[in-house]
């Protein structure tokens, strides 16, 4: 099979790569860009692990073929934050202590950040329905949504 040229932005910065045409977006991700921060879960878009963004919107990164990305924005968990600048949602994981083993996390916090896309002041309901496509092992599910919910709140006080 020949690989196909796609162009692409990715974490803000564009990006033009050759590959084969059945590639899952996630192994594009993980293999030829060394973005391993999506997981690898279930393979079948049921676990969330692999969450990433596509023009805002989140979408499992395994039931993603990488030439269906051509002339998209997409953002991965490297693109949330950095080490000394977290993004509120991350920096409200930490603070609420959510993190156990942590596979879950980078699906988590990719389709939090979709909810806030679309509306900055959500409720515990939306945050619940925002993450009903991730699953977490360790069952922290309480402080995902807390810690969801908090950034809403911390919005919600500045006004």
């Amino acid at each position: 099979m020949r690989d196909i040229k796609i162009s692409f932005v990715i974490n803000g910065e564009k990006m033009t790569v050759e590959i084969p045409p059945n590639i899952s977006l996630l192994d594009l991700l993980r293999d030829h860009l060394g973005l391993t921060g999506t997981k690898k879960g279930c393979g079948i878009g049921e676990c969330g692990a692999c969450t990433v963004l596509i023009n805002g919107k989140p979408v499992n990164a395994c039931l993603v073929l990488a030439p269906q990305i051509n002339g998209k924005d997409i953002q991965t968990i490297e693109g949330l934050g950095t080490e000394t600048s977290l993004h509120p949602l991350q920096k409200a994981f930490v603070d609420k202590g959510v993190v156990q083993c942590g596979f879950c996390i980078p699906g988590m916090l990719m389709s939090l950040k979709a909810l806030y896309n679309e509306c900055p002041v959500v409720n515990q309901q939306e945050v619940k329905k925002a993450i009903s496509g991730n699953l977490c092992r360790c069952t922290g599910y309480q402080q995902i949504v807390e810690a969801g919910e908090s950034v809403s709140k911390k919005g919600r006080n500045k006004r």
